[in-house]
């Protein structure tokens, strides 16, 4: 799959449930070396429900920021986001999103919030959401008893993937890594994680509105878009996981490369 994608291709994409067309983007930040600066990096990716425009862009925040929970001004997210809605015009004939979703996996400032309606406004619908994977919640499924035997039992297998706890009307606990049913054979359970428990992302919303269900089906679907795996799903959506990627890589550069580049060429 790998190599079909660096040739170009699309090995797969989102199921669309809708026509609204969606573009989500991923944040991540990283310390450059190589600079007596130690600039903070901001990396961005964009690309659609069709599997298109899986490209990156790096941006230097600069002095300032705080190295331990970096996070952009109004203007820097702006600046960010901007070059992120070029990207995605450039694909679609200038045409902007119906919707946009926007993850990384610190708090969104209202600043930033403010910066991302900036730069997406004309867009009907904007959601900036928080992934975060280290939570020290862990949960089990229950199966309830016979009647007369006592309470609900602890079930063999492990709480299903896709399942969503809310935990309130914008935050609740998904369970990407869980038992898939009838992809073994004989029909049979599935768990990628193999003895351990798994647990489950924190999804939160930020900001934007509509059922927390279609943020979380994102998140899920997401999991499954890295071309550069064969794995049924990924603990975390591509959004997240490119960005970090792209990072790491944009941290080990002394210079940095004023230009988009798709995620192909790093697969």
């Amino acid at each position: 799959m790998a190599l079909y994608a660096k040739a170009g291709g699309t090995p797969w994409r989102l199921h669309r449930t809708t026509d609204a067309d969606v573009a989500y983007v991923g944040l991540s930040y990283a310390i450059r070396g190589g600079t007596s600066d130690a600039f903070v990096t901001c990396c961005s990716q964009v690309f659609d429900a069709d599997g298109g425009g899986m490209d990156f862009v790096a941006y230097d925040v600069g002095q300032g920021v705080d190295r331990e929970n970096p996070h952009l001004s109004r203007d820097q997210m702006r600046a960010v986001m901007s070059r992120s809605v070029r990207l995605y015009q450039d694909r679609h004939a200038g045409n902007l999103p119906t919707r946009v979703v926007v993850h990384k996996t610190t708090r969104f400032r209202d600043e930033e919030v403010d910066g991302v309606l900036d730069a997406w406004g004309a867009c009907e619908e904007i959601e900036c959401v928080r992934v975060q994977a280290s939570t020290p919640w862990r949960g089990v499924r229950l199966v309830p008893a016979k009647p007369g035997h006592g309470p609900s039992q602890p079930y063999n297998w492990p709480v299903q993937r896709g399942t969503l706890q809310f935990l309130s009307g914008r935050e609740g606990l998904l369970y990407v890594n869980g038992t898939a049913p009838g992809l073994a054979s004989g029909n049979g359970n599935f768990y990628q994680g193999a003895k351990s428990i798994p647990g489950p992302l924190l999804v939160t919303r930020d900001a934007g509105s509509g059922p927390l269900e279609r943020t979380a089906d994102d998140v899920l679907a997401l999991t499954k878009m890295d071309w550069n795996n064969d794995a049924l799903y990924d603990p975390l959506p591509v959004t997240i996981k490119y960005s970090q990627t792209l990072a790491r890589v944009i941290g080990h550069t002394s210079g940095l490369p004023d230009a988009a580049y798709p995620y192909r060429l790093f697969m």
